[in-house]
């Protein structure tokens, strides 16, 4: 059986990590000295080895990325840090800035020292204002020790970092859309190829990676591979910061090894469902994964692991809804979502997303037809893999799951034009007075606190 683990979240319970004398104190910034002994070639080869995989939602290796970083183009290269969360249920790189921003930073200047670039550049959700100030703070204080600048700590390496802030539009956590956001144009994915790793930002080889990502390899290098893969499973080593949101007791930020079950989490982490409620379904990594249903519980946390059970691992983002609520209002709440967010620029998200909102407003009104499920299955059919990016698939996930788990909630909706009892539209809307009193302070253990929700 799995236990809740700190080490991304070791330091959050310390007042003053958000400082570098916090930080230090805690053993920060003992990773980067020994890495800028090790030449960058073995860094990447230490990272690949380790087998740390993409926090970001695809789950790609992070040293395997980096070795598509080519050589000798005589453009600069470049490292830019995906902190653009805007996916509806996750807040895990929120606290990872608030809490512990140089745990980030020293990932930055060992990730460039490994891919021999000098620039990094942080691309901030808009939104986050103070987890930006947390960042511009540490930055301050980290060129002044000279931990970022030129020739840092006397190595000859030189890093700089620019923090740039979003402005507001969740397409730009699509790595291409922020590449072209972060160049100063409109955010919208380019057709690939070429791959950022050959032509990404300015047209330079450029490395994308998320925030929890880069936070994870001053661990690899200060404890070694050895010990990061004993953490996690054989495909899946490490640690993941799950985000839990939705009808649980204890909703907000757990960190867990790769390899533990979402009814572990549920059921130690969050202290269970609120009274009176059972899992009825729950996306395992945001709502752009596929929903699954309480028969996957015991599904473990990792990516081959959900993958094989039918959706993504994601950004662990897990959303958990009771047999009170209704999947069909969940599915057009998030539909909504993706058709206000889509960027417009290819015809199937465009054009898909909008005619999906219509049917299900239709069906929810009471107006609904027995071909609107044909027609939901087939719009989605016809958005699915025939779009610029991933945002297209994201809005057929939840849709394409629960035509296939809870087909008949549909059924009994177009048959009778309302929810069948027992079923409100509303009901993950969390109001009882267990989840008004769950205690937000930041004195409590990191592995069962509530987290961002305060």
């Amino acid at each position: 059986m799995a236990e809740p683990i700190a080490v991304l979240s070791s330091r959050y319970d310390v007042p003053d990590a958000h400082t570098l004398e916090g930080y230090k104190r805690e053993g920060g910034y003992s990773a980067l000295p020994q890495a800028l002994e090790i030449a960058p070639g073995d860094l990447v080869a230490m990272v690949k080895e380790a087998g740390l995989r993409g926090r970001g939602g695809a789950g790609f290796p992070t040293g395997v990325k980096w070795s598509f970083m080519p050589k000798g183009t005589g453009k600069p290269t470049y490292l830019v840090v995906n902190a653009d969360e805007s996916e509806p249920g996750t807040f895990k790189d929120r606290e990872l800035m608030e809490r512990d921003p140089f745990q980030l930073l020293e990932g930055i200047a060992i990730a460039c020292h490994a891919l021999e670039s000098e620039r990094a550049f942080i691309y901030i959700r808009g939104e986050y204002l103070f987890p930006g100030m947390r960042l511009e703070e540490a930055m301050t204080e980290a060129y002044a020790a000279g931990y970022l600048g030129d020739d840092i700590l006397g190595s000859g390496v030189n890093v700089h970092v620019t923090l740039h802030y979003g402005a507001g539009a969740y397409i730009c956590g699509e790595e291409t859309a922020l590449l072209d956001s972060l160049e100063g144009r409109r955010g919208q994915p380019r057709l690939r190829p070429p791959f950022p790793a050959v032509a990404g930002l300015y047209a330079s080889p450029t490395a994308v990676n998320n925030v929890e990502s880069i936070a994870n390899v001053p661990w690899i290098v200060e404890r070694g591979v050895d010990w990061y893969k004993s953490l996690g499973t054989e495909k899946s080593a490490g640690t993941k910061l799950v985000c839990v949101s939705g009808e649980v007791k204890r909703p907000g930020n757990y960190e867990w090894p790769m390899g533990a079950t979402f009814r572990e989490i549920i059921e130690t982490s969050c202290e269970g469902m609120l009274d009176g409620r059972e899992v009825r379904f729950f996306a395992p990594g945001g709502s752009s994964t596929p929903l699954l249903t309480a028969e996957h519980l015991d599904v473990e946390l990792d990516f081959d692991a959900v993958a094989a059970a039918g959706s993504l691992l994601g950004t662990a983002a897990l959303m958990v809804y009771s047999d009170k609520t209704s999947v069909v209002e969940a599915a057009r709440n998030w539909t909504k979502f993706y058709e206000h967010e889509s960027c417009g620029k290819c015809t199937p998200c465009r054009e898909g997303t909008f005619w999906l909102s219509q049917v299900y407003d239709r069906m929810l009104s009471g107006g609904g037809r027995p071909q609107d499920l044909q027609i939901l299955d087939e719009v989605c059919d016809n958005i699915f893999g025939r779009s610029f990016c991933a945002l297209g698939d994201a809005a057929t996930s939840p849709i394409k799951s629960s035509l296939k788990y809870f087909r008949d909630e549909y059924e009994h909706l177009v048959e009778h034009g309302r929810l069948p009892d027992g079923l409100e539209p509303h009901a993950g809307i969390i109001t009882d007075n267990a989840a008004r009193h769950r205690p937000t302070d930041f004195a409590q253990p990191a592995t069962v606190r509530a987290g961002s929700l305060r």
